[in-house]
């Protein structure tokens, strides 16, 4: 499906706007955090949501996404690095040159220089939002199928849809719309593989959103470790110019709404480059939504109409996306109850004359089960007691209302289970898994000397069965003694499938709630959490 009401804009280019990556970012924590603040009236609320622009790019990406652990919420920010508003036309030329100088309107791009997760658990806990390095070396999904910096998926796909469409006399705002659906289907997929999540709900917004927002709610401070200046070169024949003009002390400085842009945008002059400026874009986010608190505009429906009528014109958001599902989200999401990290890179290589980050899939799956709580924290490097044995779940709190996850690929498998609790234990787990998707098959006994918990499979099953072993913290393994189809999870005796059942994505939970599940993590950089104005390099 189409985006739905007011659509615009367009463009390539090689990857230089950082503030878009921001820019979406905020425009979507925007768009959760203030349309969920409690009170609003189903009126009030249908007044905000009109207008906004709707994508069906989930569709697609819903058949081809990991199944759901448990009914926690993914939502991904897309910023996208674009000098064209949704109809493709060009944003004004004195803002792109003079206010943002970023060069020729005609430069503009399709990369999506921004990409943040924003995980909601099931049991209310603290958001964790990951951010991915834009250069990230991946196999895309959806685009060509082949391997390119992450942000290139979008402008790939869109470029193969417009291709195809060409020939059908659309008029050029159409011809923009639907291939920018394109665009956002294969990011949303590329991210669900690159992360082995799924996505229940994206927000995408474009450079101009990103400044018009940060316009409503500046001055807006931020806090640097160091000074910094960034003077700007111009662009010529030799030398493609850069620069954003930022010059700033060290601490806390206000910026207005130009200034905030080239906080977010500077690349030049950092120590890290790009995933420094990540880190930037991280601290803004946290920044504005501490404002917004702070001034209590998320108490004040009209100070909040004003601020969506802003979004409404330059951010897109998924066709099932109910704000008001998050309403009981929001004080999480502004309350200093979200964690920002980035994911790590392993180097940098050079491919077709352009420099990427290379990185291990393996470990980004394995931080990303972690940090989602989708298993357990690593063990600490002592020697262990027994290799078979399992240390007793924690006690679950009991879970709160959440946002409803949207629909996605649903476990074809049958999963037996059986437990060395007995019987009871394994009826328990067996409920509880069919209740997340998984087709309930046989329920037995395991010896009651079973130390460790093992999940195994047939032929065809394992995609599922992966899934499913992240929920254990254990690796799925084949076994030929296993029916087609089908998997067998043994629950060691130390296990508790009432824990299992209701932890917000199974395996033991941490015994203290405030642990950081990035502890230990190698994670690109320090976390930046949000709360107040945190200080960044």
């Amino acid at each position: 499906m189409a985006e739905r009401n007011r659509p615009r804009g367009r463009a390539p280019r090689r990857g230089s706007n950082p503030l878009t990556l921001a820019g979406r970012t905020l425009a979507c924590t925007v768009s959760i955090a203030v349309l969920g603040a409690s009170g609003f009236t189903w009126y009030e609320y249908r007044s905000l949501d009109d207008g906004m622009v709707k994508s069906g790019a989930l569709d697609e990406a819903r058949r081809h996404a990991p199944p759901h652990l448990d009914k926690s919420v993914n939502l991904l920010l897309i910023g996208l690095d674009s000098r064209k508003d949704m109809d493709g036309n060009d944003l004004p030329k004195q803002f792109v040159e003079d206010e943002l100088h970023a060069g020729s309107s005609e430069i503009g791009g399709y990369n999506t220089n921004a990409m943040i997760v924003l995980h909601i658990p099931a049991n209310g806990g603290k958001v964790s939002a990951l951010s991915i390095p834009r250069d990230d070396y991946v196999q895309t999904v959806g685009a060509d199928g082949k391997m390119h910096k992450i942000k290139e998926a979008y402008g790939i796909a869109k470029e193969a849809a417009e291709a195809k469409l060409a020939g059908k006399g659309l008029s050029k705002a159409v011809l923009e719309r639907q291939s920018r659906e394109a665009g956002r289907s294969a990011t949303i997929q590329t991210v669900q593989s690159f992360l082995d999540i799924p996505i229940d709900h994206f927000a995408e917004v474009n450079l101009m959103g990103f400044y018009d927002i940060a316009k409503a709610v500046e001055p807006i401070q931020v806090c640097l470790n160091h000074p910094v200046d960034d003077p700007i070169v111009s662009r010529t024949a030799t030398h493609e110019g850069g620069g954003t003009g930022l010059k700033l002390p060290a601490g806390i400085s206000s910026l207005d709404a130009a200034q905030a842009l080239s906080f977010v945008r500077q690349r030049h002059h950092l120590t890290n480059g790009d995933l420094d400026r990540t880190h930037r874009q991280q601290a803004f986010i946290s920044s504005v939504e501490y404002r917004l608190k702070q001034q209590g505009i998320l108490n004040d429906f009209g100070q909040m109409q004003k601020l969506f009528d802003v979004v409404k014109k330059d951010v897109v958001i998924d066709n099932e996306w109910n704000i008001l599902d998050f309403a009981q989200q929001a004080p999480n999401l502004t309350g200093g109850n979200v964690e920002f990290n980035t994911l790590p890179i392993t180097g940098f290589k050079t491919v077709g004359g352009q420099e990427v980050n290379t990185v291990n899939p393996d470990l980004i799956k394995k931080i990303v089960r972690q940090i989602f709580n989708h298993e357990p924290a690593p063990a600490a490097p002592a020697t262990p007691a027994d290799p078979g044995t399992e240390a007793a779940a924690s006690p679950t709190p009991t879970p709160a209302p959440t946002a409803t996850p949207s629909p996605s690929a649903a476990p074809k498998a049958v999963v037996d289970v059986n437990a060395a609790a007995g019987a009871g234990a394994a009826v328990t787990e067996s409920k509880a898994l069919a209740e997340l998707g998984y087709q309930a098959g046989r329920i037995g006994d395991a010896p009651a000397r079973t130390r460790a918990t093992t999940v195994s499979y047939g032929s065809g099953a394992k995609a599922d069965a992966q899934q499913l072993a992240a929920r254990y913290g254990v690796i799925a393994t084949p076994a030929t003694g296993v029916a087609a189809g089908h998997i067998v999870v043994t629950l060691a005796a130390t296990r508790t499938p009432s824990a299992t059942a209701s932890a917000p994505a199974g395996g033991a939970a941490p015994a203290d709630p405030s642990t950081d599940p990035a502890a230990g993590l190698p994670m690109q950089g320090p976390a930046v959490k949000a709360g107040g104005i945190p200080c960044v390099d």
